[in-house]
């Protein structure tokens, strides 16, 4: 039985052509050779799984290979080349500053330094993970990593560049490594496929792209996950049932029951989402991506920016012809309100139950506010007095010929009686409209008045005690338990007497306020710590003290011990004050 090798080893770049997207590196490092202006200290950063120490390995390889090809890039024939393949080469040393990273392994190092390569021209020193290394081992390699032998180059790589002191930074060329696209990804995985004689579709390539999360290492590792479990046949239904995935299904289906306004079918869907064991929070926000690529597709300048398989993409599209742009931006704004309230909410489920009937209706709603508007200005107009157009004088008017109205005919009779049932129907519609309206408003000034009556000076103080009761700092209990409270609108204004108790408190103002907000059921309680002065304890009364003289400290002892007074009569003493 043959060792099974990795993805992530086995198809490691060799080359800078062979490096996944991150091309811009790769001509800038190849230039810096083609003009002989290499530097003596790189450092490159970025995510995960994005290629800095194979960038790194490749580099040193290049730099020590002695049959270069024209477009600079090393031959993997030569000595050099092949001591580098079978890890056997003196010139490139590797070291992980994770576990290396104390004064004393930086001093080995420099003592590495001082000798010159075996073989080849230069002594490359790669270090991994640099952001590791203490304060002291930084300042010990400041000298060495700026003023290096002409034959010493050091190339530094980490994922959190902000670590690293600015001293190293200055000394350093930084190259920045970009989050590898999906869409790179399926093809390198592609080329994998290819390579091993697996058949994969592509909307599983385009899944285990998207869960990588832009690292690429990552990436070789899912496929060789789900290559265990599904062999040499990878399917789409097999790779979400391996990473627990939520089919895209669900999402199509619950989107065409929002468009049909079928609330039944979303909230059983729903329930089947739960009952496979994926949390609400975790829907609601694949729900929101859903509506945001159907957005996406509706226009065809931002079609590129689907990073989905041919198939899907050709869903979405068919989707998108049927969804108003209207009811998809106020289902997305419904979803990112659930999303930001989700942690607040006591029932979790039935508050994003609460987002989905909300998002069922919006169709109608839609359509009921621009046909109550329509009809507002139809009875508008009915209702507006009519100017009668002036009688020509040529012509006699009727009742000035006899003093009474004309006699009006049968159809006339007809076209008014007609006109007045339509202006009564609008008129039913409107004040129906205008019920509803009046209910939603008081059903929002019910819940605005619930939210208010919640915050009050009783209840936030009864939640600031709780939360001191709450925290294990002694000192911040002490500053919590002092501080006396005052509410101006939204704010909760703590007022301290001492400069530390305030340092306390907005020190823990984040937990604080998230407590606060959590009692009150309202994200916009803001908090204010200031420092009153008066309120500060004050200091003990130091009376100014005076040495007493002898006679003085005589009287008082006199005066606490009667005895000493017989004994200075007794023996006739006196005392004499110096």
């Amino acid at each position: 039985m043959s060792q099974f090798v990795v993805s992530a080893r086995k198809y490691r770049p060799q080359r800078f052509e062979d490096v996944v997207g991150q091309q811009h590196i790769a001509s800038t490092l190849k230039n810096a050779l083609a003009t002989d202006h290499v530097a003596h200290a790189f450092l490159f950063c970025g995510p995960r799984g994005v290629g800095k120490t194979t960038c790194a390995r490749i580099l040193a390889k290049i730099l020590n290979c002695q049959k270069r090809t024209p477009d600079f890039e090393a031959c993997n024939d030569c000595p050099s080349c092949n001591a580098f393949n079978e890890n056997a080469s003196f010139n490139i040393i590797e070291l992980d500053a994770a576990s290396n990273n104390s004064v004393e392994h930086i001093r080995a190092l420099i003592e590495q330094v001082r000798f010159r390569p075996q073989e080849g021209t230069y002594k490359v020193f790669i270090i991994d993970e640099v952001h590791m290394l203490s304060n002291q081992a930084f300042n010990a390699f400041l000298k060495t990593l700026e003023e290096p032998p002409p034959y010493a180059i050091f190339i530094l790589a980490t994922t959190e560049k902000h670590k690293i002191i600015p001293t190293i930074l200055s000394r350093c060329q930084i190259f920045d490594f970009r989050r590898i696209t999906v869409a790179d990804m399926v093809l390198h995985l592609r080329y994998i496929c290819k390579q091993e004689g697996i058949t994969a579709e592509d909307d599983a390539l385009h899944i285990i792209g998207q869960k990588a999360d832009g690292a690429l290492r990552d990436s070789l590792s899912i496929f060789d996950r789900i290559t265990s479990f599904s062999g040499k046949n990878i399917k789409y239904a097999d790779v979400i049932d391996n990473l627990n995935v939520l089919d895209y299904d669900y999402y199509f289906q619950i989107t065409d029951a929002l468009l049909a306004e079928d609330l039944s079918a979303i909230m059983l869907l729903f329930d089947q989402i739960v009952r496979k064991g994926f949390e609400p929070d975790i829907f609601i926000n694949g729900l929101a991506e859903h509506l945001r690529n159907i957005l996406v597709c509706k226009d065809p300048a931002t079609l590129a920016l689907l990073e989905t398989g041919d198939s899907l993409r050709e869903r979405y599209h068919r989707q998108a012809q049927l969804a108003p742009a209207s009811v998809l931006l106020t289902a997305l704004s419904l979803c990112n309100d659930c999303d930001i309230n989700f942690k607040m909410a006591r029932h979790k489920r039935l508050h994003v139950e609460m987002a989905l009937i909300k998002m069922c209706h919006i169709g109608s709603t839609i359509k009921a506010v621009a046909n109550g508007s329509m009809e507002k200005k139809t009875l508008d107009r009915s209702i507006a007095p009519q100017t009668p157009p002036p009688t020509p004088i040529s012509t006699p008017s009727p009742v000035a010929a006899t003093g009474n109205a004309a006699p009006l005919g049968k159809d006339a009779i007809s076209s008014l009686t007609a006109e007045l049932q339509l202006g009564l129907k609008r008129v039913d519609k409107f004040s129906l409209n205008l019920d509803h309206f009046e209910k939603a408003v008081k059903v929002e000034q019910a819940e605005l008045a619930q939210r208010e009556s919640l915050f009050s000076l009783p209840n936030t103080q009864k939640a600031w005690s709780e939360y001191a009761a709450r925290t294990e700092s002694p000192s911040l209990r002490q500053a919590i338990n002092l501080a006396v409270l005052a509410l101006e609108d939204k704010t909760v204004v703590a007022s301290v007497g001492l400069t530390i108790h305030s340092g306390l408190i907005q020190q823990e103002t984040t937990k604080i306020l998230d407590y606060l907000r959590h009692q009150m059921q309202d994200l916009g309680v803001k908090l204010r710590v200031r420092i009153d002065e008066s309120m500060a304890p004050e200091a003990p009364v130091q009376r100014p003290t005076r040495m007493l003289s002898s006679r003085e400290k005589l009287e008082q002892m006199k005066a606490n011990n009667p005895a000493i007074s017989d004994f200075v009569t007794r023996f006739e003493l006196n005392i004499v004050d110096l």
